[in-house]
């Protein structure tokens, strides 16, 4: 037998068999643990045909014993997440815990024992996707994710089967439904960014702390799943460069909106080619304007979209509601679904494959435009120094408009696409020219 099929014999699962259960064991009862244990058990008979046999939840892993849990038998809660997981009639594990570290641990212990594991919780795979796709690897048992990017937004298995003959160009879109909620908000009615945050939090968009959504910490940690799968090489968050919303103003809204722009925070991967011929990988999440004609424009309220390019399928767009409770359930038992499938007929699901191995692009690397926002001395000449620094880096201006105040001008200029890296030594020299008073914004445009 040859090193390659020792490997695939290694590595091949058998079945339980038609008809046999497969013992599921839930860690973690809130919003989506509840909703998963309640759709599991309401349409236990049609699981069981999609599967091939029952699913059955053995046991639910929770902090608080004593809290009431209306319609869960006592008998499946326990406080002992370890030793539920260890259990010789667990096959499955569902983590919908959230956090890094218990979870790491947990999830390990899992793949470790054989059991393959269903996860919602992005911040993790993010984290730690390389060591437990080889705990899984090693074991033969599934890893699946899907809930972890956009909810029941069919983005992970969209990019690892539905496009796997395809080569991605570009992953961009609308990952996070409380900073669209935010920044829709602040352009549909005028708000601050204060104001629709306290109504996105009063709303329940918004968590009591919200600074892993306003500063784009969970929109990263999707980009760099999004990337690591589509093109094929290991992304890790503290690859993705990051930048929240909480310096947006009602008056960028303003601004962009008259420009026919809209605001929205984009996450965005991207397939670069350097001028050698040579590949690289950047994946990015910082404001963005978007073209109002553009459908990622158009995404309103909580709602989530992905705008995928491919170089044979083209452009594609997918929509939907990419948090709660409902629709999260929805993707983690989809992946039940898939996972117990393969326990009771044998095989596996397709598992990470990093082999394209491409090197990581600095964010300087990128292409993209500047949308400025500046104020500036009102007399002659200001605007010639400000196109002369432009030029000197080798940058030209697409647009230009000026709006006169009583002792100074408003001038927001919009450039043609340049390295990031020249954006930013520009806007850093326009704060030392004398003709600019404030550089109140800076934005990036959509492609």
């Amino acid at each position: 037998m040859d090193a390659s099929n020792s490997q695939l014999q290694l590595h091949s699962r058998t079945g339980k068999g038609e008809g046999e259960t497969v013992g599921i064991a839930l860690l973690g009862f809130g919003t989506v643990g509840a909703e998963v244990f309640r759709l599991l058990d309401e349409n236990a008979d049609a699981f069981a045909h999609r599967i091939g046999g029952p699913a059955e939840i053995r046991g639910i892993a929770i902090q608080n014993k004593n809290k009431l849990r209306p319609g869960v038998p006592s008998e499946l809660l326990t406080d002992d997440a370890k030793a539920l997981i260890s259990r010789d009639d667990i096959d499955l594990v569902v983590e919908v815990i959230g956090g890094i570290d218990f979870p790491r641990e947990l999830v390990l212990t899992a793949l470790n024992s054989g059991k393959s594991v269903v996860t919602a919780n992005k911040a993790l795979v993010a984290a730690h996707a390389d060591e437990l796709a080889e705990a899984a690897e090693r074991s033969g048992v599934d890893l699946y994710f899907e809930a972890a990017v956009a909810a029941a937004i069919p983005v992970v298995g969209m990019l690892r089967r539905s496009l796997a003959g395809d080569q991605i160009e570009r992953i961009s879109g609308i990952v996070n439904g409380t900073t669209n909620y935010i920044l829709d908000a602040m352009e549909s009615t005028g708000a601050s960014y204060d104001e629709a945050l306290a109504e996105a939090t009063r709303l329940g968009y918004a968590e009591a702390d919200p600074t892993a959504d306003v500063e784009g910490h969970d929109a990263a940690s999707k980009a760099a799943i999004m990337a690591s799968i589509g093109f094929h090489t290991r992304v890790k968050f503290e690859d993705v460069h990051c930048e929240g919303i909480t310096d947006i103003t009602a008056d960028d809204i303003a601004a962009a909106n008259d420009a026919g722009y809209s605001i929205k925070l984009l996450a965005i991967c991207e397939r670069l080619r350097r001028e050698d011929g040579s590949e690289v990988v950047n994946a990015r999440v910082h404001p963005t304007l978007v073209a109002k004609e553009h459908p990622l424009a158009t995404v309103s309220e909580s709602y989530n979209a992905i705008f995928v390019e491919a170089e044979a399928a083209g452009s594609l767009m997918f929509y939907g509601n990419g948090a709660g409770g409902n629709p999260t359930a929805s993707a983690v038992l989809g992946d039940v679904v898939g996972a117990a499938r393969n326990i009771v007929h044998g095989g596996r699901a397709p598992g990470e494959n990093t082999y394209a191995n491409l090197p990581i692009a600095d964010f300087g690397e990128v292409d993209t435009r500047f949308h400025i926002d500046m104020e500036v001395q009102d007399r002659a000449g200001v605007l010639e120094a400000i196109s002369a620094l432009f030029a000197q880096h080798g940058v030209s201006l697409r647009t230009v408009r000026q709006e006169d105040g009583e002792d100074t001008a408003r001038l927001i200029v919009v450039t043609h696409a340049a390295k990031e890296a020249t954006l930013e030594n520009i806007v850093s020299a326009l704060g030392e020219l004398d003709e600019v008073k404030t550089v109140h914004s800076v934005i990036r445009l959509g492609s």
